[in-house]
């Protein structure tokens, strides 16, 4: 019943329209540098309320954007709604529908019935805030390469100055998945007393190793591209979409659970009853599958923004940025009630990475909730198994008192 509510109700907080803010400072960077002017675009969902303490922000993974709920007003030529068979699930309708649509609005997850929900296009991106697409005011030319190599907490401190801008001083909570968990812990640790809760969702403290190695391979095959040309192929009539293809159909993997690849495509051929001796063409399901994500994938995504936001959750690690080491030490200072959520089969945000951040806030005396939900997609169960979560973080939001003691099972 909640999967049928849950498509009953799409597109429930109607047609909405990414909005744009230029920061009226300059924002200092990790790297050193500060970067000006910036511009950020944004989307909200729901009313503001006379006190302005309703406010829930929601962060994007990796190639999301600003568009998280409704339908757009301009929809786009290629659908930003990421995750397992997500045109099999949403059809032609799926198109202009925000990322998140099943999670944010009237009795979803994020029920904009109570809350005033905002998504921002993350910094260095490619769909409305500043990135490396952007023009460089020094050269009149898009930055390209010569953008500022940037961080998580760069990302967050560019929040936190837009919502400055919007007089928006506390948030209800911070909200999501992948690296969107990543930015809800920045903010947890750099900003303790604008939080009141943190809802991390298939995310970690610090991508393993594995992880590190696939974005390395998924930013090689960018970077050897010839069409790449050092990062500056803006105006050039080129752009690295082979390589950029292969980074998709990596990073695509990666999301997935061997699982979920066996029941949807097995070794079934795509063309023929037998295999045709063929190198350059698909034989199997699963290959044509993968050429189609890329294909469609180059049509909404710069490649340099892939190449900066891929770096950015490399650098990622909160017992290194803050703890000297240690993640108990790091999380020390977190007075946010969270709330962590990671699936069964996900290996490239494993369980055992929340659980090893729940174990660090119960050493350190902070509230933490961690459930493990079992589902056969791998990474991409954030995106697909709404109707579990959504009872979760409901219950979670509705606890208006932070809650005292460790972390819960």
């Amino acid at each position: 019943m909640a999967e049928l509510v849950s498509k009953l109700a799409a597109g429930s907080v109607g047609t909405v329209e990414t909005q744009y803010l230029d920061l009226p400072e300059r924002l200092r960077l990790d790297c050193g540098t500060e970067l000006y002017p910036i511009r950020v675009a944004y989307e909200t969902y729901g009313a503001l309320s006379p006190q302005r303490d309703n406010v829930i922000l929601v962060c994007h993974a990796l190639s999301g954007d600003a568009h998280a709920a409704g339908f757009a007003k301009a929809p786009p030529e290629e659908s930003t709604r990421d995750g397992f068979g997500a045109e099999d699930r949403d059809g032609v309708t799926g198109k202009g529908l925000g990322w998140w649509d099943g999670m944010i609005g009237p009795g979803k997850a994020f029920d904009t019935d109570r809350f005033f929900v905002i998504s921002t296009n993350l910094l260095g991106g490619c769909r409305g805030t500043t990135g490396p697409s952007s023009t460089d005011p020094a050269t009149g030319r898009p930055y390209g390469a010569d953008f500022p190599v940037i961080t998580v907490a760069d990302m967050v401190r560019t929040e936190r100055a837009f919502l400055d801008a919007l007089g928006i001083g506390r948030l209800a909570a911070v909200a999501g998945g992948s690296l969107g968990g990543m930015q809800a812990f920045e903010w947890a640790i750099l900003f303790p007393d604008q939080v009141d809760a943190v809802v991390s969702i298939a995310s970690t403290h610090a991508l393993h190793p594995q992880g590190v190695a696939w974005n390395s391979i998924a930013r090689d095959a960018i970077m050897r591209d010839p069409a790449w040309q050092g990062g500056h192929y803006y105006g050039t009539g080129t752009a690295p979409n082979a390589g950029m293809g292969v980074a998709r159909m990596v990073g695509h993997v990666t999301y997935l659970s061997a699982l979920a690849l066996d029941d949807k495509f097995g070794r079934r051929l795509q063309f023929a009853d037998d295999i045709r001796y063929t190198i350059t063409e698909p034989e199997f399901e699963i290959e044509s599958y993968l050429r189609h994500q890329a294909d469609s994938f180059v049509k909404r995504f710069d490649a340099n923004t892939y190449l900066y936001t891929s770096r950015a959750l490399t650098y990622f690690d909160l017992g290194r940025q803050y703890g000297r080491g240690s993640l108990a030490r790091a999380l020390q200072g977190v007075s946010a009630r969270t709330l962590l959520i990671a699936f069964s089969s996900d290996w490239l945000y494993p369980p055992s990475a929340s659980g090893e951040i729940a174990d660090a806030l119960s050493a350190v005396g902070k509230p933490a909730e961690f459930h493990v939900i079992e589902a056969p997609y791998g990474h991409d169960c954030f995106l697909l198994e709404e109707a579990r979560q959504t009872p979760i973080i409901r219950k979670f939001l509705s606890e208006h008192r932070r809650a005292e003691g460790g972390a819960s099972r």
